[in-house]
């Protein structure tokens, strides 16, 4: 129902700033800078999911929500991704927490002096935790904290997860917006993916990494690439704020693997009773717009300078 129903459209009206990666793909920044925001100001990053963009109705509602607090915020689209499809022919993967790194860099140039937030949801949520576990007790850029929506900390469990029942559903889902994302890519420039195709299209997600996101990406296998990019292993490490915010019944993230894996006491777990995967539609009588996940990602940031 959260994925489904969007809601009223937005205009447009961010600027867009291009990040040039060392093996020449781009990809594309989407600011959105409210006329009150003053340099020194809080910004924010917000990385979209698996088969997402700088276009999936939570980024552009919640943009659209920090803004009208005078936030300024950045929504990304990872490689080869909305604005930026045709600018990258590597793929991204859950664990391209260099290329976010960029972003930040990109960011804390255009806005010196101001503190930042990153704001991951699904798999951008698990690329957003490795950066800030990978960061440690160092610094980039300005960041100061991060906020993390339904992570699959443990993409080796939340892959086998999905074969289960139900579950399955989201399983061929996923799979079916990859293969197309790709063969949409290869019906522009066969160049791109060193002119890969499928002999055969992947029905589940572990099939569409151990065919294409494994090798195309630099990895052995399906499992080494949920071994070295889930952000699992680096949880310990953030010595930043941060926030886990989850559901109980999430189909895609199962909730016992937060208590699989130990966490910095500097990052909270916040688990919901309902919610599922980036749903959290809430009562009228709670929040007007039914959206409660926006609420809370906006409360918890605006909150955060009020807490220094």
């Amino acid at each position: 129902m959260g994925a489904y129903w969007t809601g009223a459209s937005s205009q447009y009206k961010a600027k867009q700033h291009y990040v040039l990666f060392e093996d020449g793909d781009q990809i594309v920044l989407h600011d959105d800078c409210p006329p009150r925001w003053k340099p020194g100001n809080r910004v924010v990053l917000l990385i979209h999911g698996l088969g997402g963009c700088y276009q999936s109705g939570y980024l552009v509602r919640i943009a659209e929500k920090l803004n009208h607090l005078g936030i300024r915020t950045f929504r990304v689209d990872l490689r080869g991704c909305g604005a930026g499809t045709h600018l990258a022919k590597r793929p991204f993967h859950a664990g391209c927490s260099h290329d976010i790194a960029k972003c930040v860099e990109t960011i804390s140039a255009l806005c010196l002096g101001s503190s930042l937030t990153l704001c991951g949801f699904s798999m951008g949520a698990n690329i957003v935790l490795k950066l800030a576990g990978e960061v440690g007790s160092s610094k980039l850029g300005g960041i100061d904290s991060v906020m993390a929506v339904a992570p699959p900390i443990d993409l080796a469990y939340c892959c086998a997860n999905m074969s289960n029942g139900f579950n399955r559903l989201y399983d061929w889902d996923f799979s079916r917006r990859l293969v197309r994302m790709v063969e949409s890519r290869l019906r522009q420039d066969q160049d791109f993916y060193n002119g890969f195709q499928f002999n055969q299209k992947p029905k589940r997600i572990v099939d569409f990494d151990t065919i294409f996101t494994a090798p195309q990406c630099g990895f052995e296998s399906a499992n080494d690439y949920y071994t070295q990019a889930s952000s699992a292993k680096v949880l310990p490490d953030i010595t930043i704020p941060g926030l886990i915010l989850t559901a109980d019944d999430d189909s895609v993230v199962p909730v016992e693997i937060f208590s699989q894996h130990p966490r910095s006491s500097s990052v909270e777990l916040e688990v919901t009773r309902g919610g599922g995967h980036l749903g959290f539609i809430a009562p009228k009588s709670l929040v007007p717009d039914r959206r409660w996940m926006d609420q809370r990602v906006v409360q918890w940031i605006a909150q955060l300078d009020s807490r220094s």
